[in-house]
């Protein structure tokens, strides 16, 4: 069996997926490193696997975006951001493009020196990366290193084709489509940094690694073996890049663990009052809208007299501790995975790892995206029938209660292909066996 380094950036959403995936690779037989910053070494040895220290970026979020340790001047981005997306969808994609092009490929020669020491010490057969890692994908392509990509997010941010960019969205939901002015706007930031991320990377590659095929457009730049997806092959997404295999794992949650029993206790408690339970949680950075959560359980909780509401809400907990109640738990972090086995909807963000987590357990959702990948996935969601999407920028007291009313009418089916029982048959131990057998066709 091949030993095997999987690197992961240092962000909470990024680094569980890539850490189950780990742990189904070990269990398959492979000799597996996990290779992230120091914050992560405990999900190492949670899946079993031996910890490499490798820091790649000086941005981080370990849990909770505003609560992780990090420099002013990523405070100052990750308040940017924040404001951004009040002011709507567009907005919140242009100031993370603005972002990316202020942080171009910052010092890739410290990235790829760190992987070839990496490489140098535990000398790996194959590595496994972040596709949003393009710093260590640039250098593995750099040293020739075999690796395979790990897709987190939305499959078109592998992009496809040649009009396709990394920070357009491929699709956008129902009620949020933007004006043409705002689009146009938008498609000349994100081609802008296409060309100038393409320019970049090819300085590097013609500087450490003359002899290496060049790199080619920078976003594009994928294993040319093998893509794992952490989400469903839904029959409309984007055409993917050929020469090299594609696997929809669906999801990347490992064998699903029961509920910690004071967690256990307090959904024994808001059952005993209430017949339904809606968990609101927008993720480790949009928690910070706690003026999106307030409507959202608020209008809950005032249109239905039998539902009651559990709340991930970060840093803002105590800015909400006033909706608390008989019917409503709030809590700065949930596990959300666990927690949907026992939940009858879920209101989140879009992004792919709810997505995909509320389809595994068979829970419908509410969709509130704010940025990134989170409008694909918002759409993909309303096509596929297991969710209805809404601009978190302009909801109404009942918009939320309408949309669970209509998910619980039972009047929308979820297609065949991303039922809750196809779901649950793939997963990373499927993943780790289609990535083990396309690693041994190319040895």
């Amino acid at each position: 069996m091949p030993r095997i380094v999987v690197v992961s950036p240092p962000f909470a959403s990024h680094a569980r997926p890539l850490a189950s995936l780990a742990a189904a690779l070990r269990q398959a037989g492979a000799d597996v490193h996990f290779a992230c910053g120091p914050e992560f070494e405990p999900l190492a040895r949670q899946s079993g696997t031996r910890f490499e220290e490798l820091v790649v970026t000086r941005n981080a979020n370990t849990g909770v975006a505003e609560s992780t340790v990090q420099s002013s001047q990523e405070a100052t981005r990750l308040s940017a951001f924040l404001e951004a997306t009040r002011r709507g969808a567009v907005s919140a994609l242009i100031t993370q493009a603005a972002h990316r092009r202020e942080d171009m490929l910052p010092d890739p020669e410290a990235v790829l020196a760190a992987m070839r020491t990496l490489h140098r010490r535990v000398r790996a057969d194959w590595y496994v990366v972040d596709q949003l890692s393009y710093a260590v994908t640039l250098a593995l392509h750099c040293l020739q290193l075999p690796y395979a990509t790990l897709c987190p997010g939305h499959p078109s941010y592998v992009l496809g084709a040649e009009d396709a960019y990394f920070g357009m969205p491929h699709a956008w939901p129902s009620r949020m489509r933007p004006a043409p002015r705002e689009l146009a706007a938008l498609h000349t930031w994100v081609k802008d940094n296409d060309q100038a991320f393409t320019r970049a990377f090819a300085a590097v590659a013609r500087t450490a690694a003359p002899a290496a095929p060049p790199p080619g457009r920078a976003f594009a730049l994928t294993s040319p073996h093998a893509v794992v997806y952490s989400y469903p092959q839904l029959p409309w997404l984007p055409t993917r890049p050929r020469g090299r295999a594609h696997f929809f794992a669906g999801h990347m949650v490992g064998p699903q663990h029961p509920l910690p029993a004071t967690w256990a206790h307090r959904v024994t408690q808001l059952r005993g009052c209430t017949r339904r339970l809606v968990l609101v949680a927008l993720g480790t950075f949009l928690s910070a809208r706690d003026d999106v959560l307030r409507t959202v359980a608020r209008s809950i909780l005032r249109a239905f007299d039998d539902v009651g509401v559990i709340m991930a809400a970060g840093n803002r907990t105590d800015v909400l501790a006033d909706l608390a109640g008989e019917r409503c738990l709030i809590s700065p972090e949930v596990p959300q995975q666990a927690l949907l086995e026992h939940m009858d909807a879920m209101v989140h963000h879009g992004g792919a790892n709810s997505f995909t987590e509320c389809m595994r357990a068979g829970v419908p959702a509410v969709v509130l995206p704010f940025s990134s990948d989170q409008f694909s996935v918002a759409a993909d969601a309303e096509r596929a029938g297991v969710g209805v999407a809404l601009d978190p920028n302009a909801l109404t007291e009942d918009a939320v209660p309408h949309a669970l009313q209509m998910l619980w009418s039972g009047g929308r089916r979820p297609l065949d292909v991303v039922s809750s029982a196809a779901m649950r048959q793939r997963g990373p131990s499927w993943a780790a066996a289609r990535l083990l057998g396309a690693m041994n066709r190319v040895a």
